[in-house]
């Protein structure tokens, strides 16, 4: 992962706003009824242009904005066997506290809550490689249009086992255990072939934040633990041929505004993200839930070779945050671990399903634009200081 001692560099989550036309043909993929040979043509032009939008918007490492995929986490279906049938319905325990809030949001997404389910299958069946050109084709799509742009790295995102299984619900393997093998079994080959390419690879985590209100709103703390250790462990073993300085990591508490009174505090679970392979760990950090616990880094050491993504700008409000605020963000960890194991980015990603945006994309590149200036504040200060 690329580290900078002269200045912080910015990022961001990896889900970008896809263009209108483009999110029409994910949709129709997604139902069966795409042309996909037009949809290939499309994805590669849209990475062009994401590309070039990053770059321009002083985004440092970049990525393909997620163009090709109708969903982060649950892509994997057409690339791996064993998927099918109707999954359950994903839950989140703070919006069983707040209903009439949980119904505001599905009528504001324009979405049916009882129709989201039928697009998550279920595993009823051994996970195998099915496809192995698709993670081909996102790799050239990607190298092609990173010739001549200039940035600092370039990353490409993966899902983790832990939040394949958080979506797409286990109904075949004995358990959670050999699941999540099978999955990470499955994964080392779309893992690696990222890291060969020479991208960073971001494997995304929500299981181990996220995860805690889905799958355990009533549980004990403890038996989340367990199972965020066992998907960690899985992580390890897909990635143990990788250099961990090549790997970076998302915590999520899930992209969505909403009460988030369910929300495991980062103190409850920091231990065991940091015995993740990945050295660069990106996590929400400036939403009114979570940014707060950058006080945790006061009390614990960060250990040596890990880089701190914090998010400060959010990607669920259409505010732009003043660039001040973005420095006074930054800064805050600097003094804690170090600029160099900082760098700036985003809480999460502005268009984590195709066509669902809680932020307009021209405010989207304008936070981006903000963050750039913050980091830029931020470097002048903390430099003014150390003189």
């Amino acid at each position: 992962m690329k580290r900078s001692v002269d200045r912080i560099l910015t990022t961001h989550t990896g889900s970008l706003p896809r263009p209108p036309d483009l999110a029409e043909m994910l949709a129709a993929h997604e139902a069966g009824k795409a042309d996909e040979a037009a949809l290939a043509r499309r994805v590669r032009e849209a990475v062009a242009e994401i590309v070039r939008k990053q770059a321009g918007a002083g985004v440092d490492v970049l990525n393909d904005g997620e163009m090709g995929k109708a969903l982060y986490s649950t892509y994997v279906k057409d690339r791996l066997t064993g998927f099918g049938g109707q999954g359950e319905m994903i839950g989140m325990g703070d919006l069983v506290d707040y209903p009439e809030y949980a119904q505001k949001m599905y009528q504001d997404m324009g979405a049916d809550p009882d129709a989201l389910a039928v697009t998550m299958p279920a595993c009823i069946g051994e996970v195998r490689v099915r496809d192995h050109d698709q993670v081909r084709t996102d790799i050239d799509n990607l190298r092609a249009a990173t010739e001549g742009v200039k940035a600092e790295d370039v990353f490409m995102s993966a899902a983790s086992p832990g939040v394949i299984a958080l979506f797409l619900r286990n109904q075949f393997y004995p358990s959670h255990e050999a699941y999540v093998g099978a999955l990470a079994e499955a994964m080392k080959e779309e893992y690696e072939a990222i890291a060969a390419a020479g991208f960073v690879l971001q494997i995304d985590c929500p299981d181990l934040a996220m995860g805690r209100h889905i799958q355990f709103p009533d549980e004990n703390l403890d038996e989340f633990r367990r199972m965020a250790r066992l998907n960690v462990e899985a992580l390890n073993h897909a990635t143990a041929g990788i250099d961990r300085d090549q790997m970076r990591m998302h915590l999520c508490w899930g992209n969505y505004e909403g009460p988030h009174n369910r929300d495991v505090a980062l103190k409850d679970i920091i231990d065991i993200v940091f015995t993740a392979r990945p050295n660069a760990i990106s996590f929400e950090a400036c939403n009114p839930r979570h940014e707060h616990e950058w006080q945790l880094f006061e009390e614990i050491k960060l250990p040596d070779g890990k880089l701190l993504i914090p998010g400060v700008i959010d990607s669920t409000n259409n505010y732009i945050e003043h660039p001040e605020l973005i420095a006074q963000r930054l800064t805050r960890y600097a003094k804690l671990v170090g600029q160099e194991n900082v760098m700036a980015g985003s809480d999460c990603g502005f268009q984590t399903a195709a066509g669902m945006s809680a932020v307009v994309p021209s405010i989207t590149w304008a936070k981006f634009e903000a963050m750039a200036e913050g980091a830029r504040l931020a470097t002048e200060q903390l430099q003014a200081v150390a003189r």
